[in-house]
């Protein structure tokens, strides 16, 4: 099969003998550079191009990697900023390929206006995926991962480099092979050593030399949110320091599963102060103060170098009791040293002092409480953007035009489902993206697998289901019907679980709270009501809208409430008190439907009017307008990251926004009736859509 290079091309893989690409009818490069054959795409990088797996033809089709540099930037800044950050990856995989724990930098060179990077293939796959697998890491485990890694980045950091983005995807563990290792001393040396869960540092495309300062433009940010420390996200100031804090975000990411991406999105950066709390199991004191000191937000009691940390857990004693794994042995270890000295390094003195690692299996005594956390804080699969570009502050600021643009930049429809008799009303995608469900006006509730596969039909209202939604555990379903009720569902068994029965007219809408203990429904009867979800019990009315109230949302603390009505406001109130504080007026006509930013500091409201507002919630000001559609709006959607915000229109089309800028990214057409629902998924690659036509149709989207 032969990769088309177009970095638009939805569907690239093509048969040996087409001379065009059979989807988007570009030409098909058979041999890139002459010697290079593109086989399939790897990953899509934020609107900068995409990353290939090639063959090397003049070298008995041995596997490469080929990145391609194609910048969807506007102005000469951005796209001569994208191109400087392409060529200084290139630069610092020359410069440390020889490092056999970085890639080896194979080719750079432009081709048919295209920039492209070819280096070493890593046979393997990165920790993310690995901790997919296994849930979490242990402790024996991270301790193995700190005798790979704290060696990688003292070399780094020595020759004058930052890597900026250390987090579990771009770490690699090689796949167990034979092969002759390259030599990081000054004198050549080759041999021949079984390696087996080498651990390789990827992706070097936001490192930058380490000088006094290394600020980019203003207001920029390179590296990934929740991973990198407060000086590199604030004014784009990264030091040796700076990587030990994105080690020490990872370490506690495979050692929780939690992701540190969602508590810096709730809390900032005072989790780093209760790490502690999200542990399933205890870890040792020694290595708690490790990761204590790591995690410093204040970079001045951070540590300094990968040398002070390797020498602290050469100092630490190991007492946690059960089974022993073995460190890489000295040899191969031995090899990572950028000079050859007849004094051991620092490392083969700890690997000389440390020939086992216990792994712990400490008493667990939080577990209750890490249990409770970790069920809050969802674990979502980021893959996304590493140069974003824009900060997330209280208030929006106006980002530069270049670091907005890591955004969608592909989309196509996957897959078209015939669901319903009637017309599919609401769409929802569970937390761990397997099941998709849809509400119809034929009275029913239909559960499908991701790719489409009826699963169960739910049948128990009498009249059109208005509204679905998923607990955040992903096991119950709620459903809100014009017959006045609201239903819960049980997604493995489908039966129903409880009805819920108060309201005097229509449910047009519905929404759990974050914590599950909570479900609102929003009414025609110009109210919201709030349910015990365990017992069915009504905790509270709210009345406030002077017309039919069409959307109700959570925000995601827990802590407020906001409604949409066709009285053409939106309302919020504080879920503790039950008193409405604030009152938001913009739209003149009826506010369809409402959904607030994954960090609680935005509302989008989109209207009768065919416009969708932004709303900030610290002070209730609209500092937004979005106009594009020609008819109703009734839906909108965040992805979870926020870069983009989703909207569906009576005028049968689907838009994709930059909720920074306002700009319109993309337009999705295919459904010949009115969209009324759509839904992320949590890690932003799916959107789902519900029409008036009778059709879901699942689009793929890539970031």
């Amino acid at each position: 099969m032969l990769c088309c290079l177009n970095p638009d091309c939805p569907s690239p893989i093509n048969p040996d003998a087409h001379q065009y690409c059979q989807s988007c009818s570009a030409p098909l490069t058979l041999l890139l550079r002459g010697h290079y054959r593109v086989t399939k795409v790897l990953s899509d990088e934020g609107g900068f191009g995409r990353t290939y797996l090639a063959e090397d033809v003049d070298k008995l089709n041995e596997r490469c990697v080929v990145k391609q540099l194609a910048p969807k930037v506007q102005g000469t800044w951005a796209l001569n900023k994208a191109i400087e950050l392409f060529k200084e990856e290139a630069k610092r995989l020359q410069e440390l390929g020889r490092h056999s724990q970085i890639p080896t930098l194979l080719a750079y060179f432009e081709q048919d206006n295209y920039l492209y990077l070819v280096q070493e293939f890593i046979e393997g796959q990165n920790l993310f995926k690995e901790l997919q697998q296994r849930a979490q890491f242990n402790e024996a485990q991270i301790r193995e991962l700190f005798m790979y890694v704290l060696p990688v980045l003292s070399f780094i950091h020595e020759h004058g480099v930052i890597h900026r983005d250390i987090k579990p995807q771009n770490i690699m563990r090689r796949a167990l092979q034979y092969s002759t290792f390259r030599s990081t001393s000054s004198t050549p040396t080759s041999g021949i050593h079984k390696r087996g869960g080498d651990i390789v540092l990827i992706d070097f495309g936001a490192s930058k030399q380490l000088t006094a300062t290394v600020q980019t433009k203003p207001g920029t940010t390179i590296g990934s949110f929740g991973y990198s420390p407060i000086e590199q996200i604030n004014g784009g100031e990264a030091y040796p320091a700076s990587d030990l804090f994105s080690l020490g975000a990872t370490c506690f990411h495979l050692l929780t599963g939690v992701s540190p991406f969602q508590l810096w999105t709730e809390y900032g950066y005072s989790w780093v102060n209760s790490w502690r709390h999200h542990l399933r199991y205890s870890v040792s004191d020694e290595l708690g103060e490790v990761l204590d000191k790591l995690l410093k937000k204040d970079i001045n009691q951070r540590y300094q170098s990968a040398e002070e940390v390797q020498r602290d857990l050469e100092d630490a004693t190991t007492t946690t009791p059960s089974g022993q794994i073995p460190l890489p042995s000295l040899s191969t270890q031995r090899r990572f040293s950028s000079q050859t000295s007849s004094k051991p390094s620092p490392l083969a003195q700890l690997l000389d002092k440390f020939a086992f690692i216990r792994s712990a299996s400490l008493a667990n005594t939080k577990r209750t409480k890490s249990l409770l956390i970790s069920s809050a804080v969802l674990l979502v699969s980021l893959t996304g953007t590493q140069i974003y570009g824009y900060m997330r502050y209280k208030i929006f600021p106006t980002a530069p035009t270049f670091l907005i643009n890591s955004l969608p930049s592909s989309v196509f429809l996957q897959q078209t489902i015939s669901a319903h008799s009637g017309y599919v009303m609401s769409v929802a995608i569970s937390q761990d993206r397997r099941t998709l469900a849809s509400g119809s006006t034929d009275k029913t509730i239909k559960l499908w697998s991701i790719d489409g596969e009826e699963i169960r039909v739910l049948k128990g209202h009498n009249q059109s289901v208005m509204k679905i939604a998923f607990s955040p555990d992903g096991k119950t379903l709620a459903s809100g019907s014009n017959d006045r009720t609201a239903k819960l569902w049980n997604i493995e068994t489908g039966q129903e679980i409880r009805t819920f029965v108060g309201h005097s007219d229509s449910i047009s809408d519905l929404a759990f709270s974050p914590d599950k203990k909570t479900l609102a429904t929003s009414s025609a009867d110009k109210t919201i009501k709030l349910w015990n979800i365990a017992t069915g019990e009504e905790i509270r009315t709210l009345r406030g809208h002077t017309s039919r109230v069409t959307s109700v949302a959570f925000s995601p603390d827990g802590k407020v409430i906001a409604a949409g009505s066709n009285d053409k406001t939106i309302k919020l109130w504080n879920i503790s008190t039950g008193e409405e504080f604030r009152t938001l007026k913009g739209h003149n006509d009826t506010v369809t439907q409402i959904a607030f930013s994954p960090d609680g500091n935005q509302i989008a409201s989109a209207g009768a009017d065919k416009i969708i507002r932004l709303w900030n919630v610290s002070n209730g000001q609209e500092y937004r307008m979005l106009r594009g559609h020609t008819d109703t709006i009734w839906s909108v959607a965040f992805s979870f990251d926020s870069t983009t915000l989703a909207s569906a229109s009576s005028d049968t089309t689907i838009k994709l926004w930059n909720p920074f800028t306002g700009e319109e990214i993309r337009i999705l057409q295919g459904h010949n009736s009115r969209v009324w629902s759509i839904a992320f998924s949590t890690d932003g690659k799916t959107l789902v859509s519900g029409s008036e036509d009778g059709t879901i149709k699942i689009w793929r989207v890539t970031p």
